[in-house]
């Protein structure tokens, strides 16, 4: 069965993104037509990225990178947990992207932002001109919350779930339809 990696973008304290990405990751378990993997950033610590060999090589120096090699390598497509931060994505996605290449070729990914009035979508604008770079083909369909910091309830939950359901369905549906 087909792996949809979501990775939570963000590593900073206080953060909203690990909400997010369970949110999805809990709307993605209930689908039968692909497993679905949680990768947080902020367990992974990869330092900025050092590397003497260019990524493209293949040629890992380093045991953190081979890790997250063989990590990415066992996704199928991959959705992006991204905020926005001054009209940008954070630096600890950006540097997990930096780390590898051939394992993004081909591969279909999906964005799920947040953040103020603009929802994390100039975010997004952003890492679409990477991950085509990275020669990932992205899916149309995204999911954008706004004003983040009323999205959640006391109780964790997202208060408006019933309006980005809908959403999510569709950037999974886009998702899996780009897979091979």
């Amino acid at each position: 069965m087909k792996m949809i990696q979501i990775i939570i973008g963000s590593t900073r304290e206080g953060r909203v993104g690990d909400k997010v990405a369970k949110w999805l990751f809990g709307l993605a378990e209930q689908r039968k037509d692909f497993k679905a993997e949680l990768i947080d950033l902020k367990e992974w610590n990869l330092p900025f990225f050092n590397d003497p060999n260019s990524p493209g090589s293949g040629n890992y120096s380093y045991d953190y990178t081979k890790k997250w090699s063989k990590k990415i390598s066992e996704g199928d497509a991959y959705i992006l947990v991204t905020c926005e931060y001054n009209h940008g994505y954070p630096p600890s996605l950006k540097n997990a992207l930096d780390h590898l290449y051939k394992e993004w070729n081909g591969k279909p990914v999906g964005f799920v932002s947040y953040g103020g009035i603009a929802a994390g979508t100039r975010a997004v604008e952003q890492l679409r001109q990477v991950v085509q770079e990275l020669h990932m083909i992205p899916s149309h369909d995204e999911v954008n919350i706004p004003f983040i910091w009323q999205a959640f309830g006391a109780d964790g939950k997202l208060k408006d779930a019933a309006m980005l359901e809908p959403r999510a369905k569709m950037l999974f549906d886009g998702v899996t339809a780009l897979m091979k």
